[in-house]
């Protein structure tokens, strides 16, 4: 199978104590270009990215859409055949990029969703409210869209014909479900993997406490119904 073009992009905010590590087991011999987007930090994640190999871009404006929007404007003049997605905790292995990939290099999918599965997930990875969020989010996507899913895992690869195509706009923690509305109503195939999640490396934005949780649950059930009354 020829390996396509394959863009890396992590957006990352106040990741300093992980970024390191994450873009140390980018697996290079696969990924093209890896392209870190810093969201507003106030450590030092950007310098950290630089010299761990890494080309980084600033977006100040808050949001991990906004992140993941400012990695698309710049990829249009680059125009890569694949883009994956993957958090900056060192939550996802990214020496599993082959696993979310080899859907789409056997023609199989358009789009691939890594699905943190239970058995591949480690001991207080994911705390329950974050849990209960995540699943509330899946019920309602099978009850509005009549799709099941198993997972609104951040760790994705999309095809960039596919990607550019969807007309992405959420700014916020609404992204990775927009993605999949969009690619569902536009008919694109689309496969969850099984993917391992492991304790992420400092505090988490969203699921380090119930209010965070609460707001980003917040976010993602308001898109997913905002969509369905499109």
């Amino acid at each position: 199978m020829r390996r396509p073009r394959l863009c890396l992009v992590i957006p990352a905010l106040n990741e300093s104590q992980a970024i390191g590590k994450v873009l140390d087991e980018v697996p290079r011999e696969i990924v093209d270009e890896v392209l870190v987007v810093d969201n507003g930090s106030t450590d030092d994640t950007a310098s950290l990215a630089l010299s761990h190999g890494a080309k980084v871009l600033f977006e100040p404006r808050r949001g991990y859409g906004n992140a993941c929007l400012a990695a698309i404007r710049y990829l249009e003049g680059i125009e890569p055949e694949v883009v994956i997605f993957i958090d900056g905790d060192y939550s996802s292995d990214p020496r599993e990029v082959d696993l979310v990939l080899r859907p789409i290099l056997r023609g199989e999918a358009d789009l691939v969703i890594g699905n943190r599965a239970p058995s591949m997930m480690e001991e207080g990875s994911m705390p329950l409210h974050a849990r209960l969020g995540n699943r509330l989010a899946l019920v309602l996507l099978r009850i509005l869209y009549g799709r099941s899913f198993s997972d609104l895992g951040p760790f994705r690869a999309i095809r960039w014909i596919g990607l550019k195509s969807l007309g992405m706009k959420d700014q916020t923690y609404g992204w990775n479900v927009e993605m999949m509305i969009k690619a569902s109503k536009m008919g694109l195939r689309i496969v969850e993997v099984d993917v391992s999640y492991r304790r992420r490396i400092g505090r988490s934005k969203i699921s380090g406490t119930p209010v965070g949780s609460m707001k980003a649950g917040y976010r993602i059930i308001m898109t997913i119904i905002r969509h369905f009354l499109s």
